[in-house]
């Protein structure tokens, strides 16, 4: 062979190899530019969004409806939505629950809150703090705070140490010390279940508010003694509310700033 026919050869291989990898480059560079602007998502056109969601609960209303009977509604309708077992003794599991006054605002109060208001119960949840210490101790970055407030969970990332338990000053947070699905009666396959060894806690229903739904607390409270809304919107209805009523948090003095706010 001489040598016009081997550059030739040569030549012409270069290009048959060069056209059989173009589209390849072309997908390669396509992955590349996804990888680099990451997942895409969709969000719900009926979302509602916030700049800093809040609760406030009306107390009096809670206390006249628990009257006519042991109200549980919002917390069956809370803890029946996200799988969150039903565990006697210490080892319970809790979104929200009720406790006594002394419990609830332990040197918060002052004498002359009206004295009805110490009735009970009182319902009590993750106060979606707007300076949460259960942040800034969560050592994997599995407690974490959405731009709109709400203090999630991501339970991949927990790693069961506690830490943030140690750090919330409100008992807001249970561990899984067993399986929750051995307490489970019944399940909603639409919703996660936790496995043992992580924290959980309520998230104020975020993938109900994703989806234009208020937190299902709010929606089974027969006594609509929960309001929800954005405390930065000054038409919401919390922000009316609360320039209207007085109102107490829970243990103001330890700097975390909740945003459930209880009408006295």
């Amino acid at each position: 062979m001489d040598e016009k026919r081997r550059n030739f050869l040569k030549i012409t291989g270069a290009c048959v190899l060069g056209v059989s990898l173009l589209p390849a480059l072309k997908v390669s560079a396509a992955k590349k530019v996804t990888e680099e602007k990451g997942p895409t998502y969709k969000a719900h056109p009926k979302a509602l969004h916030g700049k800093r969601w809040a609760m406030v609960v009306d107390v009096k209303r809670c206390q006249e409806q628990n009257k006519k009977g042991e109200c549980r509604k919002c917390i069956e309708a809370c803890h029946s939505l996200h799988n969150v077992p039903t565990i006697p003794n210490e080892k319970e599991i809790k979104w929200i629950w009720k406790d006594n006054f002394e419990h609830s605002f332990p040197g918060t109060a002052h004498e002359y809150v009206p004295e009805d208001f110490h009735e009970g119960p009182f319902i009590l949840l993750c106060n979606h703090c707007s300076n949460p210490a259960c942040v800034r101790v969560c050592p994997t970055k599995a407690t974490f705070q959405r731009a709109d407030g709400i203090v999630m969970m991501d339970h991949h990332r927990c790693i069961g140490c506690r830490y943030c338990m140690a750090g919330c000053p409100f008992g807001a947070r249970s561990f899984n010390w067993r399986d929750p699905k051995l307490y489970l009666t019944q399940l909603n396959y639409d919703y996660p279940i936790r496995r043992r060894g992580v924290v959980e806690k309520c998230t104020f229903c975020d993938e109900r508010l994703g989806e234009g739904l208020l937190p299902a607390c709010v929606e089974a409270c027969p006594a609509k003694a929960l309001i929800f809304g954005d405390l930065d919107d000054p038409s919401s209805e919390v922000r009316r509310i609360l320039s209207k009523r007085l109102s107490l948090r829970r243990k103001l003095e330890v700097g975390t700033q909740p945003n459930v706010y209880y009408l006295v």
